[in-house]
């Protein structure tokens, strides 16, 4: 039985975050998430249970190191650590992400960002690359088969001229002889020459 497969956007409006969130816990967790054969992603059940554990953990302010240690291992990570503050005494959970996380994830989002954008743009540009290919393919054929045709035509010529020439000079040849027969044969009123 074939698995339902769902896509990026599905996935994260189950789950409640936004996609980056995925693809950012995807790469931080080093979760093996499958795609498809044109590699894009596409998320099980389990993936989105998955996905809808790590949403808990965070939200109970567990660090991403200790969820991937525990997704890893398979254990239920310690509970969190809750930060004292002396002049309060309140207990915070540790949740604010580090200047390397906030990096992360804005990387992350940029990536996103970008991907989306090039995703969108990349059938429109795909069209007109082939487009200008197949005009320019077709102004390169056409090109030559016009130097083709010009080449033809000019042997063409050349052949002509080669063919008039010998016409011509067997012409003078074959007039030359005429004229020579002419010159030899007797002209009216002309003696006759006679054998003594």
């Amino acid at each position: 039985m074939e698995k339902v497969r769902y896509m990026i956007s599905d996935a994260a409006g189950m789950v409640g975050v936004e996609t980056h969130v995925l693809r950012y816990w995807e790469e931080e967790l080093d979760l093996t998430i499958p795609r498809n054969e044109m590699g894009h992603r596409y998320y099980t059940r389990d993936n989105i249970a998955e996905f809808q554990k790590i949403k808990e953990l965070k939200e109970k302010g567990y660090q991403l190191k200790a969820i991937r240690a525990a997704i890893h291992k398979n254990e239920i990570p310690p509970e969190p650590q809750m930060l004292i503050q002396p002049e309060k005494e309140i207990q915070a959970p540790v949740n604010q992400l580090s200047a390397e996380e906030r990096m992360a994830q804005f990387r992350e989002l940029m990536s996103s960002i970008v991907g989306q954008a090039i995703e969108q743009n990349n059938e429109e540009l795909s069209q007109t690359i082939s487009r200008e290919i197949h005009e320019t393919v077709l102004k390169e054929m056409n090109y030559l088969f016009r130097e083709q045709e010009d080449a033809q035509e000019e042997r063409y010529k050349k052949l002509d001229a080669a063919i008039r020439g010998k016409l011509r000079g067997k012409r003078s040849l074959f007039a030359k002889k005429e004229k020579q027969k002419k010159d030899k044969s007797p002209k009216v009123g002309d003696a006759l020459p006679t054998n003594s």
